[in-house]
């Protein structure tokens, strides 16, 4: 499956879009779409900037890893907005994560409600509770949950 464009879009609502570097809330250099890691070989930092369309190459190529995290770890059929919400959880947690999740087991398993209810368990950063986490994690509940 691919994200559909009502998913990009509730990606980019829920993470925002910087053109100008900045520590996310535990301190990781982000920039653009909730991008980490690196921009044409070099690490995002202090001081950097991208072009809009920069920012729309990286989300690109970023919801592509995490739409492949999704249709790896997932073997049950799932809704469009299940797949958006499950990319947008993956997007925000990582691809380790989200394959290792509870959530992830239960709804291997069949068991559709128990993995819904599995979205609010991410709602930590820097070892305690966000209160923007947790309302990412109700709205993209709510995504999946809509038949």
């Amino acid at each position: 499956m691919r994200i559909s464009e009502n998913g990009i879009e509730f990606i980019r609502q829920l993470e925002g879009e910087k053109l100008t570097a900045y520590p996310d809330i535990v301190g990781i250099w982000t920039i653009g779409v909730g991008h980490t890691g690196f921009v044409d070989g070099k690490p995002v930092a202090r001081g950097m900037a991208i072009t809009k369309e920069k920012s729309k190459e990286l989300l690109t190529a970023d919801l592509k890893r995490f739409e492949s995290a999704v249709n790896d770890a997932v073997k049950v059929t799932l809704t469009q907005n299940q797949f958006d919400a499950l990319v947008s959880l993956a997007f925000n947690i990582g691809e380790g994560a989200f394959a290792r999740s509870t959530l992830v087991n239960k709804l291997n398993a069949g068991d559709k409600k128990g993995a819904a209810e599995q979205f609010l368990v991410w709602k930590n950063a820097g070892g305690r509770v966000s209160q923007g986490l947790l309302n990412r994690r109700q709205e993209e509940k709510a995504m999946f949950e809509v038949v």
